[in-house]
């Protein structure tokens, strides 16, 4: 039997823009950043939150 631990959304750091960054051209960079999924640490270098994180290896595993 295989067990499946249970995570709550409380428990994750995602931390939420409500202004849409100006250095951001494309939608999905707006929406990324925006969202949580993604940092900028230095000028065209971005970091994976743990959300985003999650996201791109579920999308990997497909």
């Amino acid at each position: 039997m295989r067990h499946i631990k249970n995570m709550r959304w409380t428990k994750y750091f995602i931390p939420t823009l409500k202004e849409v960054p100006s250095e951001a051209e494309a939608v999905s960079h707006r929406l990324m950043i925006r969202s949580g999924l993604i940092r900028k640490l230095a000028s065209g270098a971005y970091t994976y939150l743990p959300l985003g994180l999650r996201v791109l290896q579920k999308v990997q595993n497909i």
